[in-house]
This record gives structure tokens, sequence and C-alpha cells, in this order.
């Protein structure tokens, strides 16, 4: 009996051609390149459209204007992600000292050294511009971040690990080093010396554990 013929490989779909669910993740990172590299006033959506290889009317089928864009750039590369890490703090089952030093290093991971990074920035220098978008930011990024780290520090104070803390201000004795690290990325070299001899690693250890220092119940 003869061989069937073999069947020949499925030529490559042309770029147009890929599957539309795709396209939503490609336009996002395309986006977040540009408003990271540009801020949020000097970036086109054509642009947008053009660096992820698609037409800008195809941008508008998913995002209406540069503002939902934005937000959607913001929900999924650091407001989408709360709930993750509210699930990751209630099972977490070491002290609270070590919740401490995973969350500086899990930040770092996750966004610090990401170009999520840049999007702190970027409204630390354009919110009086767009008000409404330093709203949203405000309200999807900064008030869960910091309700996400009071819940850290009460858990501390609850287990008896922490000293009573004014919490209202104990927040930012977490976010200072986090925000200096974000704030001076990707100009280092502005504000250390030797910034090839930097390492962003161990400034995140040292950090976690002078913050530590200040916050534990001191032996009597």
């Amino acid at each position: 009996m003869a061989a069937l013929p073999p069947v020949p490989e499925s030529p490559e779909p042309p770029r147009r051609g890929r599957r539309k669910e795709a396209r939503p993740g490609e336009l996002l990172d395309a986006a977040l390149d540009l408003f990271v590299e540009k801020g949020f006033a000097a970036t086109r959506v054509d642009e947008v459209a053009a660096r992820a290889g698609v037409s800008k009317g195809t941008l508008f089928l998913y995002f209406p204007s540069k503002e939902d864009l934005f937000k959607a750039v913001v929900r999924k590369n650091i407001a989408g992600r709360f709930p993750e890490w509210d699930l990751e703090m209630e099972t977490f089952e070491g002290t609270s000292s070590e919740l401490v030093q995973y969350c500086f290093q899990t930040w770092w991971e996750r966004v610090g050294s990401t170009k999520a990074s840049g999007l702190g920035k970027l409204m630390l220098s354009e919110a009086n511009n767009f008000p409404e978008i330093a709203e949203f930011y405000r309200r999807e990024v900064v008030e869960p971040g910091h309700r996400l780290i009071r819940r850290i520090l009460q858990r501390g104070m609850d287990r008896g690990e922490f000293r009573p803390l004014d919490l209202d201000h104990a927040v930012y004795l977490v976010l200072a080093p986090l925000m200096f690290l974000m704030f001076s990325q990707p100009s280092l070299s502005l504000c250390i010396p030797n910034p090839d001899t930097f390492s962003a690693q161990e400034y995140i250890r040292l950090q976690a554990e002078n913050v530590l220092q200040g916050l534990c119940v001191r032996p009597t």
C-alpha cells in the first residue's frame, strides 16, 4: 500500500491575520513603552498603534481614547494585581518581619525593576496637567497600596511583633525607600555617584532591615 503524501505545513499567518484577542496585549505593551519614554502628553495614539503593528482604527476598537488606553496600562501592570497581592498577604505563614522583607523583594521583582515603575514617575510629573488621570491613579494605585501596607503593619501589631504605630504616617516608612528607587530610574547617575556599582537588590535588602529596626518590638 502506497504511503500517503506528507501534509504540507501551514504557512505562518500574515501579521494582520493574527487573532484579534492578541492585539490588546500588544497595544498595552507598546503604550507602556511610549508612556514611560515620552510621558502622557507627548504620546500619540498613532505612535502606539504603529509600534504594535496595527492601525489607529484597530486601537480605537479596544480603547476609545488615550485616557482609556493609559488606564488600561495602569490596570494591567499595577492596579489589577492588588487582588493577587492581597491574597498573598492573607495566606503568608511567616512572621510579619519576613512578610515586610518579602514585600520589598517582590515589589522590586514585579514592579520596580520593570518598565511599570516609570508610571509613578510619569504621574508625579504630569498630575497637575491631567487631574482626572491623577485621580484615577490615586484611587486605583495609591490608595490600595496604602491599604495593603497598613494591613501588613496592623498584622505585626496584632501579633505583638511590631510596636504600636501611627499607621497614617508609618506607611511612609515602608514607601519612602521604594519611591526613591522608583523615581531614580532611569536617571540613577543623578542620584548615585557610582551607579555601576550600585545594586538595587542589596539596597532593597538593607532598607527592609532598616525599616524593621524601627518597627519591631524592642527587648526590654
